[in-house]
């Protein structure tokens, strides 16, 4: 299927995305693999890929062949992966090359072509860093709705309702080092909805899935609200949050400009100490001059627990100024066994609107 007919019936699929209210910010969460996360695959000595459901009963089942992940380079759409801290199987669609401001690796002596990003007094360097646009098998979904909840890209509505939002449900961004790479023999290895109509079949091909036009249109229509510029890491007291901002696009209310962000956050657990997530308290300063205080307990209706088995959580929300540009930043109180707690910060990062914005996003009609 390609041309017209291909579009339409990816026009199809879209609609039926889910209507969100821009206040309920989590993303409904797609899950993860019959392999449900660290642990539940295995590479077993014939270098099969396999994994096991969550449901009792269920056996290891192979879904493939393991292949050694790439070092250097970057992996080509249709690419068939696990990922390797959540376990769910997927595939790739495209890479986008993002700005990486990790603060705990210091750069003493500044590289060429390298941008910087302020953390009071700490400068940091941006590092060029790979990140895929993916698509996630529906089997999957069940088995990480506790520890995930990105796994949906969030468009603003196309129509005069300024506080609407539609989600596209088993789309996720994964780094690179992230992607543990595999092969199959089945010719339609991933379960989505948008597989067939993203992705076509081709043995000569390696990998052997290949994009159709329908996917190299909608990532060009959409590419000022897919695209992830910079990602920012800091880790503290063991704990590493990874912060992606995504903008999302400009509404008009009441006579003033509202610019929308979704923004991606991952908390990993590097140590074997169980910790839980209790408060979250964010810092919004807007160019307009404000500066907004949020608490409020857990995050996205959530209080996680990391530990070593289930060493990640990552969730999805929203902001929204009005003006085009601001900062955000903040701190998670974890609490430990014995009841202490401690604030790990949140890397402060960048609202940035899109200057060359011209039509609206097209997540959701051709």
């Amino acid at each position: 299927m390609s041309g017209c007919a291909a579009r339409r019936s990816l026009a199809a699929a879209l609609s039926r995305c889910r209507a969100l209210p821009l206040r309920e910010a989590p993303s409904r969460g797609l899950r993860a693999l019959c392999a449900g996360g660290p642990g539940a695959w295995q590479l077993p000595p014939r270098r099969h890929l396999s994994s096991r459901n969550r449901p009792e009963g269920k056996v290891l089942e192979t879904v493939g062949v393991f292949e050694v992940p790439k070092q250097h380079g970057k992996y080509e759409t249709g690419q068939l992966f696990l990922h390797s801290v959540f376990g769910y199987r997927g595939i790739v669609l495209f890479p986008w090359q993002a700005r990486l401001y990790d603060r705990d690796v210091a750069s003493p002596v500044p590289e060429k072509n390298e941008t910087a990003a302020g953390h009071g007094s700490k400068e940091v360097k941006g590092k060029t860093h790979t990140y895929y646009q993916v698509l996630i098998d529906a089997r999957d979904c069940p088995h990480i709705s506790q520890r995930s909840q990105t796994e949906a890209v969030t468009f603003l509505a196309n129509h005069d309702d300024s506080r609407a939002l539609y989600a596209i449900p088993g789309l996720d961004y994964v780094s690179h080092e992230d992607i543990l790479p595999y092969s199959s023999t089945d010719q339609v290895p991933i379960q989505h909805e948008l597989f067939e109509r993203f992705l076509m079949y081709d043995q000569t091909k390696v990998p052997p899935f290949v994009a159709r036009d329908t996917l190299c249109a909608w990532q060009e229509k959409n590419h000022p609200w897919l695209e992830l510029s910079d990602v920012h890491r800091e880790t503290t007291e063991n704990i590493r949050v990874t912060v992606i901002p995504f903008y999302m696009g400009m509404r008009e209310a009441q006579n003033s400009h509202v610019y929308w962000w979704r923004y991606c956050i991952r908390l990993e657990n590097l140590d074997n100490e169980v910790v839980q997530l209790r408060e979250r308290h964010w810092r919004i300063f807007s160019l307009s001059g404000t500066l907004e205080t949020v608490r409020g307990r857990g995050v996205v209706g959530r209080e996680p627990v990391l530990s070593k088995e289930q060493p990640a959580f990552q969730y999805s929300s929203h902001v929204s100024l009005q003006a085009s540009s601001g900062h955000m930043w903040g701190t998670f109180r974890f609490e430990r066994p014995d009841g202490s707690h401690f604030d790990v910060r949140i890397p402060p990062f960048s609202l940035e609107s899109n200057k060359d914005e011209k039509t609206p996003p097209s997540g959701l009609h051709w």
